[in-house]
């Protein structure tokens, strides 16, 4: 196992015993094209999991609806029975149709099903961390201004009965998290961030005051990936990559940040690991911070 270091330190979910390694894996690229279907490489895809936790990281993101149920079929085949530290978290509240569009999953009965359909997958008989995924029909990667208490009462009560442990959100804002604490207590955030889009500054900040994990989702641009001519200069200045100096930021930026960097690649896998050992001088980090919408 890698020395802890090298996996960006710790964090403790609150309220919980799960103690993660910061530098996670997001399964979403173990699925087919735009996360629909079977992967090109099945075995590789296999290869990644087993090389993943063997390196040490702890902490796995998924859902029923990528692929769907195909990378947590993927999961199940590689890691199970699971290792007692690591911790699986999942999402509820969307759908796949035959042609691959997402479509929102939020009624109660889809939310159950949802549970149990990720429980069936995974083989599990209980759920580490369920993350809610607000669905934004406008904007699927952005948060819309709707109560999602319906949502979190049915999480709540999947808590109660033994189903989940625990609670989070996914593309949420400030306000739509007040309403589900009011519910029932939340361990992390997923939403889209990462160093070009940053309008969650904020929202970073104030999660980080309350002990909560903020997960970004798409921390390396997601299916267009970052772009900058400062972040190719400031990476070639440390002899990395780009995709490396982007999450070595990303670890620097707040001492509740996980990150869940997907691949399918054995050698982007290495590669993502690589940049929790990144150290970026006070002059790269400044300069880097100017980079995208920041605003704070």
């Amino acid at each position: 196992m890698s020395d802890q270091a090298n996996l960006g330190g710790t964090f403790t979910f609150p309220s919980t015993t799960f103690n993660v390694h910061r530098m996670g894996y997001g399964a979403m690229q173990l699925a087919g094209p735009h996360v629909f279907g079977p992967p090109r490489d099945r075995d590789e895809a296999l290869a990644v999991l087993r090389e993943a936790i063997e390196t040490g990281i702890d902490h796995i993101d998924t859902s029923d609806f990528y692929g769907p149920h195909v990378t947590n079929q993927i999961i199940k085949e590689a890691l199970h029975p699971y290792r007692d530290n690591l911790v699986i978290v999942t999402k509820l509240g969307a759908v796949r149709d035959g042609k691959g569009a997402w479509l929102p999953a939020q009624s109660r009965q889809q939310l159950i099903d949802g549970a149990h359909s990720n429980l069936r997958n995974l083989g599990l008989d209980a759920l580490d961390v369920v993350n809610l995924r607000a669905f934004n029909p406008d904007d699927i990667s952005r948060p819309g201004d709707f109560s999602i208490a319906p949502q979190v009462t049915v999480l709540a009560e999947l808590q109660q009965q033994g189903i989940i442990r625990h609670i989070g959100l996914s593309n949420v804002t400030a306000k739509q998290l007040k309403e589900a604490q009011s519910i029932a207590p939340i361990v992390c955030v997923q939403n889209l961030y990462n160093l070009a889009v940053r309008d969650d500054d904020g929202f970073v900040e104030e999660l980080a005051t309350e002990g909560i994990a903020f997960v970004p989702f798409f921390p390396l641009g997601g299916f267009t990936p970052l772009q900058s001519n400062e972040l190719n200069e400031i990476a070639a200045s440390l002899d990395a990559t780009p995709m490396q100096t982007a999450l070595a930021w990303l670890l620097h930026r707040a001492p509740n940040m996980l990150l869940i960097p997907g691949t399918s690649s054995r050698t982007h896998l290495r590669e993502n690991i690589a940049a929790a050992s990144l150290k970026l001088p006070q002059e790269a980090i400044a300069s880097l911070n100017k980079i995208g919408n920041a605003t704070t």
